[in-house]
């Protein structure tokens, strides 16, 4: 009963989409305020309903109903209760119910949120917010309908993917879609804004807080991808280039380039037509990672179907909304016009300089992600596209946003001397120079990839800390740290974001110079060297879990004769599945990991042992963490919740649109 009650919920849904977005578009061209306000109920009742759908299907994962053809494929009654709440979104059907879900919370936190809007502006973003519900609504009830009910029900289920059994990967989908998604906010906001004919200051001010929420929600979903991808595939990386993997990161680099862009148009009317194509080029990446794991195209871990015809309906929706988008861009071309001109050596610049690294390096990975299939699709060629690519490729563009920030950030508005800029910044450069020379000398000159990218990460920092300090003004330092105090926290907000950025550089380098791997064979009792390190493989067990049977190392490290851990790594096997995965033991330290793996046993006694040795690996997710840390202080600014002042809401985006 209560499932066909979540169904019946998900197709008035559709409903009341199409009521969303129909009605508040036809008043806001006639200008009838009653049509244009039924755009903050009709927001309001589609996320209610499809709450009550996603709690209906959650309900029957938890309570196992194996009449539900979706719970049989994907849960099964021997799972921990965290994972069968998190199989609601580990398949297909059940993630394009928290997608709609997620588009719906946006479209409703824009009704509640946004009354400082003026009413036609924000009845054509909330009608937009309803078009793209209505399609993934009608994506996800015609072709991927999550409440399909078992002719004949079997006594228990298939169970989850083991791999997709572990707490990181349980949170990871919805940070990431709650990013992914969050740039519908601002595709919206964009063609709003092209449709009513007017982009301005007051608009970039209203669009940033979604877009720097939907940057810090994909920050989250990346960091906490990789972490998952760390400790639980047992191969020690941290980044594969995964086509699913690019798949995220695209989008968060358009992300990055539509925030400091907004900028520009909030402070100085320039960069409109810029601004508004990385509005649409964001969720259209987005549209891309949807298709990408869910057409069939690649086999990954990641990727939630490959049925052909889902991927083509994708297709169909993709080409849509950027067609369609992009269309409008060209008609509406004249009213993107520029108003603030800048010197060579400004802020404006500086961003722009900027938004370009930032763009073409997203370009580079989706080059390298499609260019395989592309390849095998119209030449018959299998080409593989793997890490040495990107490295080569993508890094340049990185460094050059990396040596950029610092500077950018500091220098005035429309016209500026790079000569004060660059004497403030001087310890920070200093500091990043001795940072890199040190490294260098400490590593005895074998690679410049340490030496280079510990200076860059260390530059950032200091660069951030410059900035802030140099906000404070001069005179008495106690004056001055009150100041510190008061800064708005937006300014703490940026300089998070960018600090982060280097201390994730400083992990990087780190790890990727100075990792050290072993790969034998060990007998129990046997003891081996690794970089200093004694490793006793001390006994082998076979335990028996909740729904798994792992056998279980105890391993001792030890270092000059004193212990430094006792680490359990495990391989298990799922007998639902007859799958077996990989759970690594680590113990971390600011400055190294140990990271140890243990495999099967082999002819002649003994098992495979894999111990690394991993530099700097937490600075890694340390720096996503401060990144995140960076949006969320920069969204309790009160001036990103308090819309433009009085005078802009007077202003044009309140009046008679340009049609």
């Amino acid at each position: 009963m209560i499932t066909e009650l979540g169904h019946f919920a998900l197709v008035l849904a559709l409903g009341v989409a199409l009521v969303q977005f129909v009605v508040p578009l036809i008043g806001a061209h006639k200008g009838w305020a009653g049509w244009m306000a039924l755009a903050v109920p009709a927001a309001a009742i589609q996320f209610v309903l499809i709450a009550l759908s996603f709690g209906a299907l959650m309900y029957a994962f938890v309570t196992s109903d194996f009449s539900l053809r979706l719970v049989v494929l994907n849960s099964h009654s021997l799972k921990p209760m965290l994972y069968k709440v998190t199989g609601v979104w580990g398949n297909h059907e059940g993630s394009m119910l928290l997608w709609v879900l997620i588009v719906a919370l946006y479209g409703a936190a824009v009704a509640l949120f946004g009354r400082a809007l003026p009413p036609r502006l924000k009845a054509r973003v909330l009608s937009m917010q309803g078009l793209i519900s209505l399609a993934f609504l009608s994506f996800s009830l015609f072709t991927s309908n999550p409440f399909l009910r078992m002719a004949e029900p079997p006594f228990d289920g298939q169970g989850l993917n083991p791999l997709l059994q572990d707490p990181g990967l349980a949170f990871h989908p919805p940070f990431l879609y709650l990013g992914y998604v969050g740039l519908s906010m601002a595709f919206s906001f964009a063609l709003a804004a092209l449709i009513e004919g007017r982009i301005d200051a007051a608009w970039a001010r209203w669009v940033r807080p979604w877009t720097l929420a939907a940057w810090m929600f994909l920050t989250i979903g990346i960091g906490l991808g990789s972490w998952w991808a760390y400790y639980e595939l047992g191969w020690g990386g941290f980044w594969f280039w995964d086509p699913v993997e690019n798949a995220s990161f695209m989008p968060w680099l358009f992300a990055a380039a539509l925030l400091h862009s907004a900028i520009v148009v909030e402070k100085r009317e320039s960069l409109k037509s810029w601004t508004i194509l990385l509005a649409i080029l964001g969720f259209g990446f987005s549209l891309i990672g949807a298709f990408i794991t869910r057409s069939g195209i690649v086999t990954s871990v990641h990727a939630f179907s490959t049925d052909p015809t889902r991927g083509l309906y994708l297709l169909g929706i993709l080409a849509f909304f950027v067609g369609g988008a992009l269309t409008l861009f060209a008609v509406r071309a004249r009213a993107m016009e520029a108003k603030g001109v800048f010197a060579m050596a400004s802020r404006e610049s500086g961003l722009v300089l900027n938004n370009i690294l930032l763009a073409v390096a997203a370009f580079v990975v989706f080059i390298g992600t499609v260019w395989p299939l592309v390849a095998e699709l119209f030449f018959d060629r299998k080409l593989s596209v793997g890490a040495p690519f990107f490295e080569a490729a993508f890094t340049p563009f990185i460094v050059g946003v990396a040596i950029v920030l610092p500077i950018g950030a500091m220098l005035p508005w429309k016209r500026a001397r790079l000569a004060p800029v660059l004497a403030r910044l001087r310890p920070a450069l200093l500091l990043a120079l001795a940072v890199g020379v040190l490294v260098w000398a400490l590593g005895s000159g074998r690679s410049a990839l340490a030496p280079v990218g510990m200076a860059l990460g260390s530059w950032l920092v200091a660069g951030a800390g410059v900035d802030v300090w140099s906000r404070t003004g001069r005179g008495a330092l106690a004056g001055r740290l009150k100041r510190l105090l008061r800064l708005p926290r937006a300014d703490w907000g940026k300089a998070l974001g960018h600090a982060g950025l280097g201390v994730t550089f400083i992990g990087i380098s780190g790890l990727m110079a100075w990792q050290i791997e072993d790969i034998r064979v060990a007998r129990v009792g046997e003891t081996f060297e690794v970089a200093g390190y004694e490793v006793t493989l001390d006994e082998v067990e076979r335990l028996q879990g909740p729904n798994y049977v792992s056998t279980t190392a105890t391993i001792r490290i030890a270092r000059e004769g004193r212990e430094v851990a006792v680490l359990h790594p495990e391989k298990r096997v799922y007998p639902v599945q007859a799958m077996p995965t990989t759970e690594a033991a680590i113990d971390q330290t600011l400055w190294r990991d140990l990271y140890l793996v243990i495999g099967d046993p082999q002819e002649g006694g003994g098992w495979a042992v894999r111990t690394f040795i991993k530099p700097f690996a937490m600075w890694i997710w340390a720096g996503f963490t401060i990144m995140a840390l960076g949006g969320i202080v920069s969204l309790s600014d009160r001036r990103y919740r308090v819309a433009a002042g009085a005078a802009r809401r007077r202003g044009a985006l309140g009046g008679v649109p340009a049609e």
